[in-house]
């Protein structure tokens, strides 16, 4: 054994952890490594082009006919109505694969890579790596939403203007109060879509690999969905997680109904909770001597 070796085996605790980065570093590291990989843009060009094939599709045609959603109706009298839409389409299932890309791969990818073994000789322990890691996934989720809410709500100002809008609850307010409602809408959004990054990130670090982890995880949303065309199971329509992804809508009432976001908040914590709390326990088990 080498001297450096039996030297670094004598210092003392305080001294090992003094020296150890902070999560927030390790997080850091986690993003530029995000910033590296193709998936990172491929999902952030998933978010981006939507809309603008929505708006682009939109001013081609010379009517409109009136939709069941009152947004629908109001595409060509506000650009407000676009990222509202956008949100409703692709908060069903695009925006979900968008967040598997990267929490399915987040761990995983250090298997395939082999890379696991040499993150944590840096002095970081498991459980700074596994925060790093999900609060990465976290960030790229976040980042998608609001980088599609953002290029929805430039492209239908810029094609219908910056408007009053009409609520779900037929009330009309003003283009400010608007704007600041398409922001907690999606940010409401975020609660059931976190919930499935911290799914994703179970089946990263359960299966070691970032196909099986991302199919999963879309796979389970599907089958949720599934589930709830199965007549007999009404019931338990409240406690599936695909049905918390309409969670945003009570925001848009006149007054505001909290009771859809307040069920969504402790619905999602039964799902990802106990997610990311295996999830870690598998990741402080890994053998990562052959990595």
């Amino acid at each position: 054994m080498s001297s450096a070796v039996v030297a670094s085996q004598r210092e003392p605790p305080e001294l090992v952890h003094a020296r150890r980065p902070l999560t927030l570093t390790v997080w850091r590291w986690e993003l530029r490594k995000l910033v590296s990989q193709k998936r990172t843009y491929l999902g952030f060009g998933l978010a981006m082009i939507f809309p603008l094939i929505f708006v682009v599709v939109q001013s081609l045609r010379h009517h409109h006919d009136h939709g069941e959603n009152i947004f629908e109706s109001q595409i060509t009298q506000s650009g407000l109505a676009t990222p509202v839409l956008m949100l409703l389409f692709l908060s069903v299932f695009m925006l979900p694969l968008i967040a598997s890309l990267v929490a399915g791969d987040i761990v995983a990818a250090e298997d395939g890579n082999g890379t696991l073994k040499t993150i944590l000789t840096r002095s970081v322990d498991r459980g700074q790596v596994f925060a790093a890691k999900v609060l990465a996934a976290v960030t790229y989720a976040t980042a998608a939403v609001f980088l599609s809410a953002a290029v929805a709500t430039g492209a239908g100002v810029a094609a219908w203007g910056f408007k009053h809008i009409v609520t779900y609850s037929g009330t009309v307010v003003s283009a400010q109060e608007g704007l600041l409602l398409v922001f907690a809408a999606n940010a409401c959004y975020l609660i059931p879509l976190l919930t499935v990054v911290a799914l994703g990130v179970l089946l990263s670090a359960a299966t070691r690999n970032s196909t099986a982890s991302v199919v999963g995880t879309v796979g389970f949303t599907i089958l949720l969905f599934v589930v709830a065309q199965i007549p007999g199971l009404e019931g338990i329509h409240p406690y599936l997680l695909t049905n918390q992804y309409e969670s945003w809508h009570g925001l848009l009432r006149t007054p505001t109904d909290w009771a859809p976001v307040w069920h969504s908040l402790w619905v999602c914590a039964l799902y990802a909770v106990p997610s990311l709390i295996a999830a870690y326990l598998v990741f402080l088990r890994r053998d990562v001597a052959g990595g």
